[in-house]
């Protein structure tokens, strides 16, 4: 569970949260929706919430705000109140706690994690591994904790089967053998990198079992595609997955276009007129990334990419682990 909580066992007041629980429980309409979706995403990585997990609770629930409230003690346990501190100083434009800014700058002055030529790899195919992200204990330690909530073991494949309306995706959040990965100065000092300043958040996401296909279970995706809007021109982020075991090629690895993110807005502009970008091939061009375990694998998000059928005898498994800076931007229109 988180530590740190200044009021033990309660929520303690959150900025916006109300507001949150108001529009995303459809009680009301926020006219600056698209002005507070930064203030939002800070607020429930700050709480320790999934977006699909919290959206997935409001929209079934439909909850009242003290219910909402206590769901969100259960789900996520009381908040870590550096975080909480943080966000508040974050939204009325103050400077971060001091602890908070000790810790920033003591990751700006630590020594590159990624060399020269991983950043030159990553200028030019857009991703980059950083290798042992994170102790190999703490790999395994996410590893059981996926496991055991599948209800599945390593030795029997018949139980890696369980029905799933999530395909490959695992719905857990929450867990401590999650947080050394959220919480690692060594990944944070990657992102600080390719972000260009250590001011970044972390997200909190869920996991990812992709078992071998047989011919009763076929691979369902995601196949190639990306989780940004591709109105130009589109906004710099980042994308990341923690394999949690060695992963080969084969193993159902991601999978992702290299050096689409240089020829993305000529992509978009030669498209006929009426052509949906999301439903062109780029298979051809695309490459199944193997690394081991414990290896992060980063991408820029204009990069097409995906999952891949797992032809291996193993399963995939990982953990998405994510960092963003407070000025990312997005288009407020889909396409």
């Amino acid at each position: 569970m988180p530590q740190d909580c200044a009021e033990a066992g309660a929520l303690p007041e959150i900025e916006g949260l109300e507001a949150y629980w108001r529009h995303h429980g459809m009680r009301e309409r926020r006219a600056a929706d698209a002005d507070m979706w930064m203030a939002d995403k800070i607020m429930l990585d700050a709480l320790g919430l999934g977006l699909e997990q919290t959206h997935a609770f409001l929209g079934r629930a439909a909850p009242g705000y003290d219910e909402f409230r206590r769901w969100i003690l259960a789900t996520a346990g009381p908040p870590d109140a550096e975080r909480i501190a943080r966000y508040h100083a974050w939204l009325s434009g103050a400077p971060p706690p001091p602890r908070t800014r000790e810790r920033l700058l003591a990751v700006e002055a630590a020594p590159d994690v990624l060399g020269s030529e991983e950043m030159e790899g990553w200028a030019r195919d857009g991703f980059v591994i950083l290798r042992a992200a994170i102790a190999p204990d703490e790999a395994a330690a996410a590893a059981q904790a996926l496991w055991d909530h599948l209800g599945a073991v390593p030795d029997d494949p018949e139980s890696w089967y369980a029905p799933s309306s999530h395909g490959i995706m695992v719905q857990l959040f929450q867990h401590p053998a999650l947080e050394p990965a959220r919480r690692s100065a060594r990944i944070h000092k990657a992102f600080a990198q390719l972000w260009g300043t250590a001011d970044l958040w972390s997200t909190t996401d869920r996991m990812s079992f992709n078992p071998p296909e047989t011919p009763r279970h076929r691979f369902r995706g995601p196949h190639l595609h990306w989780d940004v809007s591709l109105v130009r021109p589109i906004p710099f982020a980042t994308q990341a997955i923690l394999y949690l075991t060695d992963t080969e090629a084969d193993q159902g690895a991601l999978t992702l276009v290299p050096g689409f993110h240089r020829r993305i807005e000529a992509w978009l502009e030669a498209l006929p007129p009426g052509a949906d970008p999301r439903r062109q091939d780029l298979n051809g061009g695309a490459r199944a990334i193997a690394a081991g375990a414990a290896d992060l694998l980063i991408w820029r998000n204009a990069l097409p990419h995906g999952a891949s059928p797992n032809r291996s005898a193993k399963p995939r498994m990982a953990h998405y682990v994510n960092m963003y800076a407070p000025t990312l931007k997005r288009q407020r229109v889909w396409r």
